[in-house]
């Protein structure tokens, strides 16, 4: 990798009226100020110059001094509203650097404080993306989205749907999921812009953007989902360091509950699960946890409403996509762990139980 001497500076907007959760950018997770992780982030990368906080509130920025963060002018209160857009936050502190200190870098890095999980090589991986494609005008980090928006609607006010993705793939609202193009939702965990991006063509992506790959999406808006961060962090720091073939060793042997559709089973129209494929990742998880000896048990609700038995479709389905279990429940068993399409996250806890490989 080339060494390059440019000014790049991290820029972490901190504005203090958050509704969803009071404080939010500074509420504390494992022991310090969320805004804290984001600073220090980009205090550790390697290419980064300048770590800029911008806050309209004095006791913010007081914080973001103490971690090591540049406060060197409070934004003002009519671009500090719910409705403030990044563009403004970040043209009015481009023009006040240049107004004041002459100051322009040559490229900015957007780290958002309500983004703590994050590693200071994933931030210079996305500034070297940069570096490396001078035809780009910005990197935005991704991750796979969970559900497709080929299968999502606009409803208008006299209740017609139109499809959100106007596409020429036949009744793609109607196809399996495998059948759909992959697509990818912005995480909001790093962006990185060239300075005339943002001064010049007025927009935070350009006409060319470049897309940065991330496995998880931990941007912080409500309650349950910095619960979720800060057990992440914790998780991840007690348990990732005693692992054996991508599983932890954890205290004792556990049975993990998985609920089958939306975690081995790809979701279907209309509850037609002899038409769902596997979710092969999951799978694979599912079987490592197994062989280091714990108890797997699968439940699912197909037929509850409808009084379908699916008992056949759906053992002769684990059988073929190779699944391995111990016991099959139609209905919720008691466990140590439950690991389902809305109570945890599979990808979270695949986080804890696997390496991360890049």
């Amino acid at each position: 990798m080339v060494e390059h001497e440019l000014e790049i500076m991290a820029f972490i907007p901190a504005r203090s009226g958050s509704k969803s959760v009071v404080d939010k950018n500074i509420r504390p997770i494992m022991g310090k100020p969320m805004l804290a992780y984001s600073v220090e982030q980009a205090l550790a990368s390697r290419l980064i110059t300048r770590t800029i906080v911008s806050t309209d509130s004095e006791r913010y920025a007081e914080i973001a001094r103490e971690y090591g963060a540049e406060t060197p002018f409070l934004r003002p209160d009519d671009i500090s509203q719910d409705d403030s857009t990044d563009l403004e936050a970040f043209t009015h502190a481009l023009n006040w650097l240049l107004e004041n200190e002459q100051y322009r870098p040559d490229l900015c890095v957007h780290l958002r404080p309500t983004y703590p999980v994050r590693k200071p090589e994933e931030i210079d991986e996305a500034i070297q993306l940069l570096i490396d494609h001078p035809e780009a005008d910005s990197v935005r980090s991704i991750a796979p989205a969970k559900e497709t928006p080929f299968k999502m609607w606009f409803m208008a006010d006299d209740g017609i749907l139109t499809p959100v993705v106007q596409t020429d793939i036949p009744e793609a609202h109607s196809r399996p999921r495998q059948q759909l193009p992959t697509t990818y939702l912005q995480n909001a965990c790093i962006d990185v812009l060239r300075t005339e991006t943002i001064t010049e063509l007025k927009s935070m992506t350009g006409t060319k953007t470049l897309g940065y790959l991330m496995d998880e999406n931990f941007d912080i808006d409500t309650a349950e989902q910095l619960k979720n961060a800060e057990t992440f962090l914790a998780q991840a720091g007690n348990e990732r360091s005693e692992q054996s073939d991508g599983v932890p060793k954890l205290d004792g042997q556990k049975t993990f509950c998985f609920d089958i559709d939306g975690v081995l089973a790809e979701l279907t129209p209309d509850c037609q699960y002899d038409q769902a494929g596997p979710i092969t990742d999951n799978v694979e998880l599912v079987n490592a946890l197994y062989d280091q000896g714990h108890t797997i048990v699968l439940f699912t609700a197909r037929g509850t409403v409808t009084g379908i038995d699916w008992a056949d479709v759906t053992k002769k389905q684990m059988e073929q996509w190779g699944v391995k279990y111990h016991e099959l429940l139609f209905g919720k068993p008691s466990a140590d762990y439950y690991v389902d399409d809305r109570f945890i996250d599979i990808e979270r806890l695949r986080s804890i139980v696997e390496p991360k490989h890049r």
